[in-house]
């Protein structure tokens, strides 16, 4: 009884693209026989990897979206023990949304930081939706010290739209705890390691992943602003969306190919909010290699500067100017 009502709260919060999907779980639920029920469930195990195998670049933030995805304490919970919050930037206050503190990856002491965009209604207005204040980014910089102090590798959770857009954010330093969280995450003496769990969006999300190693869900984005914002630039038409998330390669293969990720972390099938526990497992035995490898010495703060600079395509070309322009001198020295 509890898994069939578990299934119907899937079912319930299930995405435009998956109809067929719904329609399969209604016929399981309505079978009669257990030969009935099998065959119906072969056929939605075969439904569900074709679906998944072919979904549009919309569909993949359709799906990072979802509101069952797990949460940044969703995951500490089932991979860190002893996990203890830390709160406060020493300057203004605390940010529910950047969520810092200190835990146990399997004995081994380590520094976390991460948004919580949050699970209940009441909550998510809380934590903001994971849109982090400048308080929360100068809380997570405080946290990056501290473990650069003592020694610690560093865990970062991302999971935000953005950094909070609003007025008093601006009105406290935005822009600069964002750029000075960059600055110092490039330099810090101690290793990081950063996952994107659902939607990484702008510097909101890389003020926290300028990390040693990048790992990201299969189904998550990572992308330097929502798809809607971007049409509303690009088009002046929010209802070119989809071509929007196509043209910013927000999936985790294209990102895995242009350098900006290092690792995909697989999905149980139909998403991580289908199985929290097989995606916390994926997690975990990625953490596990690169603990490994701060043991081995492989990350250096010089080692991570260089991933960063080879990210992105340069061309130089000589003659940009009209002829005419170059021939006078203009721009020159």
């Amino acid at each position: 009884m509890a898994q069939k009502k578990k299934a119907a709260s899937v079912v319930d919060q299930s995405l435009p693209f998956e109809k067929v999907l719904v329609e399969l779980q209604e016929a399981i639920n309505e079978a009669d026989t257990e030969e009935v029920r099998a065959d119906l469930e072969r056929r939605l195990v075969a439904e569900r990897e074709a679906l998944y195998r072919r979904i549009t670049p919309w569909q993949r933030v359709q799906l990072a979206r979802h509101p069952q995805r797990p949460r940044m304490l969703e995951y500490t919970a089932r991979v860190l023990e002893d996990f203890v919050e830390l709160h406060g930037d020493r300057a203004l206050g605390d940010d529910p949304a950047m969520v810092c503190g200190l835990g146990r990856f399997r004995g081994e002491t380590v520094a976390v930081v991460g948004q919580q965009k949050g699970v209940t209604t009441d909550e998510k207005v809380r934590r903001n939706f994971g849109m982090a204040h400048p308080a929360g980014y100068r809380k997570a910089l405080r946290i990056f010290k501290l473990a650069e102090r003592y020694r610690m590798p560093v865990l970062t959770f991302v999971d935000t739209p953005a950094a909070h857009p609003g007025i008093e954010a601006e009105q406290t330093g935005q822009g600069l705890a964002i750029a000075q969280n960059l600055l110092e995450s490039s330099k810090l003496r101690t290793p990081i390691f950063s996952v994107v769990l659902s939607e990484g969006g702008s510097g909101g999300a890389l003020a926290i992943a300028m990390a040693d190693w990048v790992a990201m869900f299969e189904y998550a984005v990572y992308m330097i602003c929502p798809p809607e914002r971007c049409a509303e630039i690009l088009w002046r038409d929010v209802e070119q969306k989809e071509l929007a998330a196509a043209a910013l390669k927000v999936s985790a293969t294209d990102l895995k190919e242009l350098g900006v990720v290092d690792s995909i972390l697989a999905e149980p099938g139909g998403g991580a909010h289908r199985n929290p526990e097989g995606a916390a497992m994926a997690l975990s035995e990625e953490i596990a290699r690169f603990l490994a490898g701060c043991r081995n010495g492989d990350w250096t703060p010089e080692r991570r500067q260089a991933k960063f600079q080879r990210m992105g395509a340069w061309a130089e070309l000589e003659a940009l100017a009209a002829p005419e322009v170059a021939d006078a001198g203009v721009g020159s020295g």
